[in-house]
């Protein structure tokens, strides 16, 4: 079929449109357990299926879609095989749609859990093999890229774990590896090669500043944090959230965001990456409050993290992969600015409750979330076509 055809012509096709399928689905099904629909029913602690659901069930398709495209340049490598993407992807995908019913069906979650990781495992070596086969060169960063994929494979397996296990020492080991061994520091990373870079493609006279001492600290900031939280020490995250967001801050500047604004497809980019800046304080601030035993902010840091900073960055980063390699001009129409700046929207109205508990009812979360799924859902509709359609300008891939 035509349709098959062309969504196997590219890793990233079939994988963004797994992760299209993903960003509906996850916060349809949680908006119900938030408004008590389904919440019984639930085989797992509905903490615990969201967790998986936005960490490991969401952003992987497009993390992998993103790297099987990207990595293989960055190292002058071969291209990942199509025997390996689609093998990956299929077990993704299987394990992604299947935990959704096995969350109502006792016995099922660690069959779904299962093939995730096994196509996660594909995944992990198929992008080894591009960096051992990569010709001499300094790609130091791929390779810390590769070890935060590694990490995520470890979280991801311990929610199989937990699926098994029911315990809930395991539960937070990967929720804690997923968040701050695998996304956090991934994003980072791809912030550290590719913000400033994009960015000296459109500023004149731009100066390209990417040290790697900032990166090497943002990634052991991030790594401590994961061990703080698995130790179960929340209170003493601040040691790592400080210098974290100060580094954050400090490459906010040196990246030049006020020269970068006028350019909507790069300028998603630089605000995106602002709230990872702000995200780190909060939790820093979080972690201190708690310590000095004056409550803390609730889930204010992890929201501005998960949908200020990630969700931010999947639309700049996805909408602009998906135009390069459809054949269409790198250019961001004004429904995806707009889209863009509901997110931030959503990301404001989620923290609120947790930033002022004594004035806006927690309710407010299912607003947060009905702003998510009308602005994915839409953002789908504009770019998944791109994925099963052959390339704009007739050329192949």
């Amino acid at each position: 079929m035509t349709f098959l055809r062309h969504l196997a012509a590219t890793p990233h096709r079939s994988f963004f449109l797994l992760g299209s399928l993903q960003l509906i689905a996850a916060m349809l099904i949680w908006l119900m357990v938030l408004e008590g629909t389904t919440a019984s029913a639930l085989v797992w602690p509905a903490s615990a299926f969201h967790a998986w659901s936005m960490i490991y069930g969401l952003l992987p398709p497009f993390v992998f879609g993103f790297l099987f495209t990207a990595l293989p340049n960055w190292v002058s490598g071969h291209a990942i095989r199509r025997s390996e993407y689609l093998a990956s992807v299929a077990l993704i995908a299987a394990g992604s749609l299947m935990f959704y019913p096995a969350m109502f069906m006792p016995g099922l979650a660690p069959l779904a859990l299962a093939l995730h990781v096994g196509g996660w495992s594909i995944a992990l070596l198929a992008l080894l093999r591009v960096l051992r086969t990569a010709p001499p060169g300094d790609n130091r960063q791929p390779w810390a890229v590769w070890l935060t994929v590694l990490l995520g494979l470890a979280g991801d397996a311990a929610f199989l774990g937990f699926g098994l296990t029911a315990s809930e020492r395991m539960l937070q080991v990967a929720e804690a590896l997923g968040l701050w061994a695998f996304l956090t520091p991934l994003f980072l990373a791809v912030c550290h090669r590719m913000v400033p870079y994009f960015t000296s493609r459109v500023v004149n006279n731009y100066v390209l500043i990417r040290p790697y001492s900032a990166l090497w600290a943002m990634l052991a900031a991030c790594f401590g944090h994961a061990l703080l939280i698995a130790a179960g020490l929340n209170k003493l995250t601040w040691l790592a959230d400080f210098p974290l967001a100060a580094i954050t801050f400090w490459l906010i500047a040196v990246w030049g965001i006020r020269r970068s604004l006028h350019v909507r497809l790069l300028g998603m980019l630089h605000i995106a990456f602002v709230w990872a800046g702000v995200a780190f304080l909060l939790s820093a601030l979080d972690s201190l409050l708690q310590l000095l035993g004056r409550g803390g902010l609730g889930f204010a840091p992890l929201h501005a993290l998960a949908i200020g900073f990630f969700a931010s960055m999947l639309i700049g980063m996805a909408s602009r992969v998906s135009l390069g390699h459809s054949g269409r001009k790198l250019e961001c129409d004004a429904l995806t600015w707009r889209l863009f700046l509901t997110i931030q929207l959503a990301a404001l109205v989620r923290m609120l409750p947790d930033l002022f508990p004594e004035w806006i009812d927690y309710r407010i979360a299912s607003l947060a979330g009905m702003i998510w799924l009308i602005t994915f859902a839409i953002w789908a509709a504009r770019y998944a076509p791109f994925y099963w359609r052959p390339r704009a300008d007739g050329k192949p891939g």
